[in-house]
């Protein structure tokens, strides 16, 4: 006789003993009692005693072996009255877990970020129009009782606003009885998107790359596309008609981008097609804001969430279709606790539930472009700008034939074209991806370099703040003025830039001009998003930015864009280091003429020569990634091999060292799996630990998961400060 997974729970239900994966890292769920009278099923989340303290957990799948007496067994004390998390949601945790070699209570922990949420939000007091008048009437009064006749409950704050009254006026009519109290469902956090708000304005291209996309939603099964367009193509709009036909369909969608904090004028473009805006996801959300937000996507209240990659554990009620914006930037690789990538877990997730996954890009990952090619993606080009308007024409500057003058970083050819966009009235940005005012100081007597005293890097000086700050760790110190080597006073020199140094060189050449310099750790997520909008109105002249201006921003009166140091990623030893460069320089320049002015991009380089240089300027992408793909089937790296970092930390240089060749003893010998190392860090020293690396290099079928359980398991137990932590498919190389 065979039982289904009902009968099976059903058992489990009888014996009165259920797993509970608690938020710890344990390796598998704990047993625990069901009391008499309480109601639990797979998804159920509990409250639970763990040691001295309660903790949330999760019923999960399983039968326990029915040796352990539930009389022995600590009982659940509490079933939040929230929805379970569904079968697929778990399925999901479960191999995240698996795939990322992670014990599973910490990636439930990820679904599990919102406690004060697992009970119902608390009904909110509210008044309603009664028979009664008052006895005396004025032009207030009758101005809220006009507004209230709508038969509608109204909260006193909302009514008091409408009939534009202060609040002692509502209080008055409802000390009389004309209102009486009631209470409502609390609000939407946002109102629902209605997917017929707008009409699309989509032209040929992008009529035909919608076409092919409402393809696969309307299957309704699991399907990759990847949406591969220049930048300005109109790929937002195109997923936005995927979104639409999601909606009609009565599902939920997820909008992955990869600095949703900044993405103010994504929200706005996605309002002026819906109607309103779709719920935010992100850190910096205030924690009542996402509390409300989960509680509304459990109970399907919320149709819509843009959101960072963490966005992607939330826990949907009928999830039917996952964005990923930018789908080739770093920042949806999580390096914390939890190794795990948000754009692979998204197609894993979407595989899961049987529902399709759209990866969108200008320039996609390797990964991806290969996925289209052999035909596990969908791929769907837009080749050509939106409205006719032209890319950028492109061009290096050869900083060995046009230097810059003494003590400088821009070369005369690019104050040249910078001086004639402004005098055009137009925007020009100087894209330099180094934060602070320059990355070392150094004494000029002695040679003394500013180290951070915890970490094996420079200390960044940053200027406007009068501080040396490690950006590694986080420590800071003010700006001294004399060497603490050898005392001298006024010998402290600056080398190289940051964004700060290239602002005070600008301010030279162009002392009239309205300069703004964005970059993360000089301003809020709000101040930013300001700024942003400041730009697209057209109220700076010239913007020095980081690498946050390359996320997508539209501003519509930027004619030119000059790389500073186009050489800067191409300096270390990353295996994708000319992928990434090539992404985010083409990214950059893609900032100019989105609107059909015509438009220049420069690249300041010493190497004008390199084939990412020659990519950029030539516009020939394809050539690009045909060199890139051929060199990473060579070497068998990814996505034709894989690969697996271990990084052992510890307190002592001795210990880690010594722990990370005991692990490299205890790796099984397996056919087609090397490992590499252990060699020190590059960054050998964080945080006042140091840091030895193992790379473990397998074939594409390798079984790295069950080598890297077998390599711990045989190795020595992390003691002391030793710490090991395990990083799958490694995006950093640090």
């Amino acid at each position: 006789m065979t039982l289904d997974s009902t009968d099976l729970f059903g058992a489990l239900f009888d014996r009165r003993v259920v797993p509970v994966l608690v938020p710890m890292p344990a390796p598998r769920p704990y047993s625990y009692a069901v009391p008499e009278g309480m109601a639990v099923e797979a998804g159920s989340i509990v409250q639970v005693p763990l040691g001295p303290r309660l903790v949330v957990g999760v019923v999960w799948d399983g039968l326990d072996d029915g040796t352990v007496d539930p009389t022995k067994l600590k009982e659940i004390e509490k079933v939040f009255d929230c929805p379970p998390l569904t079968r697929d949601m778990r399925a999901f945790l479960d191999w995240v877990a698996s795939y990322t070699v992670t014990p599973p209570g910490l990636v439930a922990r990820m679904a599990l970020r919102a406690p004060t949420a697992f009970d119902p939000e608390p009904m909110v007091e509210a008044l309603r129009l009664t028979e009664r008048r008052p006895e005396r009437m004025t032009s207030a009064r009758e101005r809220v009782l006009a507004t209230a006749s709508d038969g509608f409950s109204w909260t006193r704050s909302g009514l008091a606003h409408a009939a534009g009254v202060s609040s002692g006026v509502i209080d008055g009519l409802a000390a009389q009885g004309v209102f009486e109290t009631v209470f409502m469902p609390p609000p939407p956090v946002v109102a629902t998107p209605d997917p017929d708000f707008a009409a699309p304005r989509l032209e040929g291209p992008q009529k035909e790359a919608a076409a092919d996309l409402l393809t696969a939603v309307e299957e309704r099964k699991f399907s990759v596309s990847l949406i591969d367009g220049v930048t300005g193509s109109g790929k937002t709009e195109v997923y936005f008609e995927a979104v639409a036909a999601t909606l009609r369909a009565g599902k939920q969608v997820l909008i992955l981008l990869p600095e949703i904090a900044l993405t103010a004028s994504f929200l706005e473009r996605f309002q002026d097609r819906f109607g309103a805006k779709p719920a935010e996801w992100h850190s910096d959300l205030a924690p009542r804001t996402r509390e409300k937000v989960w509680r509304q996507v459990t109970t399907g209240q919320v149709r819509v969430v843009a959101g960072a990659r963490s966005a992607l554990f939330l826990p949907f009620e009928d999830l039917g279709l996952i964005i990923v914006d930018e789908e080739h930037d770093p920042a949806y690789k999580q390096e914390d606790r939890v190794f795990y990538n948000a754009r692979d877990m998204a197609v894993v997730r979407g595989r899961i539930g049987g529902f399709p996954v759209v990866l969108v890009s200008a320039t996609p990952s390797v990964e991806s472009r290969v996925n289209g090619e052999v035909g596990r993606y969908r791929p769907i080009h837009l080749p050509t700008r939106f409205g006719d308007a032209a890319l950028p024409q492109l061009g290096v500057v050869d900083m060995r034939r046009h230097p810059p003058e003494r003590g400088g970083f821009l070369s005369p050819v690019l104050l040249n074209q910078v001086g004639k966009a402004i005098g055009r009235g137009e925007q020009a940005l100087l894209f330099l991806n180094r934060r602070g005012y320059a990355p070392l100081t150094l004494c000029r007597v002695c040679g003394h370099r500013f180290q951070c005293p915890d970490c094996s890097s420079w200390l960044v000086e940053h200027r406007f703040r009068g501080q040396i700050q490690c950006h590694h760790c986080g420590y800071s110190e003010r700006t001294p003025e004399a060497c603490p080597e050898c005392g001298t006073l006024d010998h402290l020199v600056a080398c190289g830039p940051g964004v700060e140094r290239i602002a005070e060189e600008v301010e030279r050449h162009f002392p009239d001009a309205r300069t703004i310099v964005l970059s993360s750790d000089l301003m809020g997520v709000k101040r930013l998003r300001l700024e942003l909008e400041a730009i697209a109105r057209g109220e700076a002249d010239i913007v020095i930015g980081t690498q946050l201006v390359a996320k997508g921003h539209n501003f519509p009166m930027m004619t030119l864009v000059g790389i500073v140091d186009a050489d800067l990623g191409l300096a270390n030893g990353d295996p994708r280091a000319a992928e990434r460069t090539f992404q985010l320089l083409s990214q950059v320049t893609g900032r100019a003429g989105r609107t059909g002015l015509k438009s220049l991009g420069l690249l300041q380089t010493y190497q004008p020569q390199h084939p990412v240089m020659q990519a950029i300027v030539s516009g020939d992408s394809d050539a690009f990634y045909d060199r890139e793909i051929h060199e990473r089937e060579r070497a068998a790296l990814p996505p034709f091999g894989r690969l697996a970092s271990i990084i052992v930390s510890a307190d002592a240089r001795s210990d880690a060292e010594g722990h990370a060749r005991a692990l490299r003893n205890a790796a099984p010998r397996v056919d087609g799996i090397s490992v590499l190392g252990p060699a020190e860090a590059p960054l050998a020293l964080i945080r006042g630990r140091h840091r030895f690396r193992l790379l473990v290099h397998g074939r594409r079928n390798s079984d790295m998961q069950s080598f890297l359980k077998a390599m711990i398991a045989g190795g020595p137990k992390e003691r002391g400060s030793i710490s090991v932590q395990l990083d799958v498919d490694p995006q950093s190389f640090l």
